[in-house]
């Protein structure tokens, strides 16, 4: 299975895409910032709907309502994080599969992070029916922000592997 994986990375880096990018002075830099940008919407967006489960900023709003009006905003986010994420991996695939980093942010932390908050996600309109949340909003706000924190650690970690 490692082969497979070696074999389309080695590929994957040796397309136009990857190279054009690769070979471009400004091309790598534009592409980082898209990614960053998209990462900066993702997280922003998902931590102001953590914290308002933590009970931070009891304004106007309950969390299931703030949710509603970040949700799209979320995922766009997540989606241009992702598609640059991407361009940015073709460029030195190869050696991105081999780095611990990369393998801890990629293989563990971010599918469980997605996945939690997906279910957080699905849970806040429920636990939004009063004011105050519930101990287990409470509870399942703090786990995702430790878990995206997780992930952003692994990521800048990456370099040092």
């Amino acid at each position: 299975m490692y082969r497979l994986l070696l074999a389309f990375t080695d590929w994957l880096q040796n397309t136009p895409m990857a190279l054009a990018v690769g070979g471009s002075d400004w091309a790598y830099p534009f592409i980082q910032l898209t990614h960053f940008t998209g990462l900066s919407l993702w997280f922003a967006t998902t931590v102001a709907v953590d914290l308002r489960l933590l009970g931070v900023n009891k304004g106007n709003q309950t969390a299931s309502q703030l949710l509603g009006a970040l949700f799209v905003w979320n995922w766009i986010g997540f989606g241009i994080a992702v598609a640059g994420g991407f361009l940015l991996f073709s460029i030195a695939a190869t050696s991105f599969v081999g780095n611990a980093g990369f393998r801890v942010k990629l293989g563990i932390l971010l599918p469980l992070a997605l996945a939690w908050h997906i279910v957080v996600q699905r849970k806040t309109r429920g636990w939004s029916q009063t004011p105050d949340p519930p101990v287990a909003a409470k509870l399942a706000g703090l786990i995702e922000l430790l878990l995206w924190l997780s992930v952003a650690t692994a990521a800048v970690s990456i370099p040092y592997f």
